[in-house]
């Protein structure tokens, strides 16, 4: 016999819109199945009557055969051996009356009891038990949107414990009853084989009965078919046994579970958060507007699905995109005095929508679970392997370890970029003959006795640096210093120097705004107009922090993992878009929709700055500022970029560069003729874009990268 298909009774907690479209396959069978049985019983109940009136016609055709011979027949002579000869016939037709009578009483019992049986008994229980389920199901949804509805904060404990035992009660009500369902309608599929072909055995043996004593030619060939439907009869009926007797021990088990399983929120103090997932599942509460000021909350079972969440209502057979994860970030909110709430933003910072879940863990994990998914991390080939070395990282944040220099090995080559305003300084490495990169952005490395025509031909080399492989030369292991040498343990960190252009509208309308950032109005600042060197990057602002030494770039990659780990494990996701202008004075961070300046930074103030080695949107710098008493101070500043860091390190050497050469007239104008310049006179940046067939690639270039 072909496998059954079948209700997994470990989904009837959960309740997925999954389980209950499978459900409604079944009920859907369940519902053909009953009018079917209805139309098979009428035909067995015609067959059965039919029976009947041949038995009262034989017996009334007995009786008549023999009132012949009480009948006054005016030429009644020569009648005996008719009357004889239908004294006889009557005697035959009493015989299969009795045959007939037996017949009819053995097609009841054996072909129309069992169908009747069958009705009244397994469909009317399957019947039954939709009717509770559906019950169940209302008075749970009922309960979930009252528990759902308790305010944040100055909720009345005993109100609160009441809701809670009351949503316990009924998914316990819930569960123990789509059991029960589940099981009957996995019966059923037994059930049914069995009701269909059992009253047909009752109907030829009745048959066969009938005919044996006139036919036994029937008898032989229909016995070995009647006894090979009777032994799968019996197959069934043993493994329908064995079933019941599974599915019985399976729901003992599961309804014997802890009942923190219907509890929500049973665990509020430390629950046990996987942060390392990937994939999410489950109920939430979805914020919808549906007037000016009116809201409201619809619970629906989300899903995500690649870099997209699903959302699919019950019953619906597939799941519908609600939004796209990719590039997004993701904060717990608070929304309407309620719970758990989390909003997704979008990535071009509009706000997108507000999700509620029904426990501190469910939240914490949904965040987790979208984070992950933002960084694009289901991609890569082992996402769950990533995802486990990223939240490991974060782990690791609350105690200093060494910086990423110390993950790599010690015999990997590493490379750096000479520069014309250091070209005769030797770097602050013990490495003899290896010149270090103007703030000590690692790009390419050269032999000492090839510096004075790499300064010479500097930006054309920047423009060729894969025709410069003869002159790349690795980088002997250096000591790479510990964390606790580049950064203090403990120092704090800063996320919030970036505030969304609506935040500051909302603080400047109708007053000046004192700047605790010494944000000004882009007027203050003429030299952009003057400058030779403009460039725009779109970037983000992750964190800074207080720094110990400029020395070395790990001190920027130890900033980096810090102030990530320290977003990860406090699940601060939120950043803000702003344009970092790059000019040959300062670095420039404008808010992109107000056009102010929310940060300055002097290019000689900047004495450190690097890319990340692995993710090469991540970029950091060190900027040294004097105090007012009397010393000074390091701080590394971090952000991550829509493009690659090294353009962003090489837009700030090009501008310190440039600060060198503008106090040597000759200097500047050799620097001048050897990188192309805009229409007004500004430097283009270099671009990996490949030239067009036109001939003119200058001039896309300048049209590409210029602010």
């Amino acid at each position: 016999m072909p496998a059954v298909d079948k209700l997994l009774l470990e989904e009837a907690l959960q309740d997925s819109p999954q389980t209950r479209s499978l459900l409604s396959v079944f009920e859907e069978d369940a519902g053909t199945l009953t009018d079917y049985t209805n139309q098979l019983l009428q035909a067995m109940q015609r067959v059965y009557g039919a029976q009947n009136e041949m038995c009262l016609a034989t017996q009334q055709l007995s009786k008549q055969l023999l009132a012949y011979e009480k009948q006054n027949f005016a030429l009644g002579k020569g009648d005996e051996e008719v009357i004889s000869t239908l004294h006889y016939f009557s005697k035959v037709v009493d015989e299969l009356n009795v045959l007939h009578t037996e017949l009819a009483k053995q097609l009841a019992d054996t072909m129309v009891l069992p169908i009747i049986q069958f009705r009244e008994k397994d469909l009317t229980e399957v019947s039954t038990l939709k009717d509770l389920f559906g019950l169940a199901s209302n008075e749970h949804d009922l309960s979930m949107a009252k528990y759902s509805r308790l305010p944040k904060k100055k909720e009345n404990e005993k109100v609160k414990t009441d809701v809670v035992k009351e949503v316990a009660a009924t998914r316990r009500k819930q569960h123990l009853s789509s059991l029960q369902y589940y099981c009957a309608l996995n019966a059923l599929q037994y059930r049914k084989r069995v009701a269909m072909m059992e009253p047909m055995i009752g109907f030829a043996h009745g048959q066969i009965n009938f005919f044996k004593k006139g036919a036994e030619m029937f008898s032989q060939n229909m016995n070995s078919f009647l006894s090979s439907v009777a032994d799968m009869v019996q197959s069934i009926q043993v493994e329908l046994e064995a079933e019941a007797e599974k599915m019985q021990v399976s729901q003992q088990e599961l309804v014997s579970v802890d009942e923190s399983v219907y509890t929500p929120d049973s665990d509020v103090a430390a629950p046990q958060i996987n942060r390392n997932l990937i994939q999410k599942a489950g109920y939430l509460n979805l914020r919808s507007k549906t007037g000016l000021v009116t809201t409201t909350w619809e619970r629906l079972y989300f899903f995500t699905q690649g870099g997209n969440l699903m959302c699919q209502p019950r019953g619906a057979v597939a799941g519908g995109l609600i939004q796209d994860l990719d590039n997004c970030s993701v904060m717990a909110v608070d929304c309407e005095d309620r719970r758990y709430c989390f909003q997704i933003t979008t990535p071009n910072g509009k706000s997108g929508i507000i999700l509620q879940a029904e426990s501190r863990k469910e939240n914490e994990e949904w965040i987790s679970a979208i984070n992950n998914i933002s960084r694009q991390i289901y991609l890569t080939d082992n996402p769950e392997a990533v995802a486990i070395k990223l939240n490991q990282t974060a782990l690791q944040a609350v105690t200093p370890i060494t910086s990423f220099g110390k993950k790599q090995e010690s015999s990997c080559p590493r490379y750096y970029l000479v520069s014309p305003d250091r070209c005769h300084q030797k770097a602050k490495s013990s490495v003899p003959g290896v010149l270090m990169l103007c703030g000590g952005a690692p790009a390419l490395g050269v032999r000492e006795g090839a510096v004075e025509e790499k300064v010479r031909k500097w930006p054309q080399n920047l423009r060729n640096l894969e025709l410069e492989n003869d002159k790349i030369v690795p980088k002997a292991a250096a000591r790479v210093p510990d964390a606790d040498e580049l950064i203090a343990p403990g120092t704090p960190i800063q996320f919030d120097i970036v505030l969304p252009a609506t935040e500051f509208l909302d603080q400047n309308r109708g007053s000046r705004r004192i700047n605790p950032f010494g944000e000004t109005e882009d007027e203050t600042f003429p030299e952009a107009e003057d400058s030779l060197l403009q460039q725009m990057f779109i970037v983000r602002f992750l964190g800074s922090m207080a720094v110990k030494t400029d020395n070395t770039t790990e001190v920027i990659y130890e900033a980096m993992r810090q102030v990530l780990a320290a977003r990860a494990i406090h699940n601060i996701f939120r950043t803000t878009e702003s344009h970092l202008l790059v000019t040959s004075q300062t670095l420039r961070l404008i808010d992109p929709q107000t056009q102010v300046t929310r940060a300055n930074f002097e290019l000689t103030s900047i004495t450190q700055f690097a890319a990340h080695q692995e993710n090469k949107r991540l970029v950091g710098f060190v900027v040294r500022t004097s105090e007012s008493t009397g010393g000074e101070a390091l701080s590394t500043y971090v952000f991550e970029s829509n493009s690659e860091g090294e353009k962003i390190c090489y837009a700030i050497n090009l501008g310190k560069e440039i600060i060198e050469v503008q106090k040597d007239p000759e200097a500047l104008a050799q620097l001048m003729l050897s990188i192309p310049l805009t229409n007004d006179g500004k430097y283009v940046l270099l671009n990996d874009q490949p030239d067009d067939n036109d001939g003119s690639p200058s001039e896309n270039r300048g049209a590409e990268s210029e602010a």
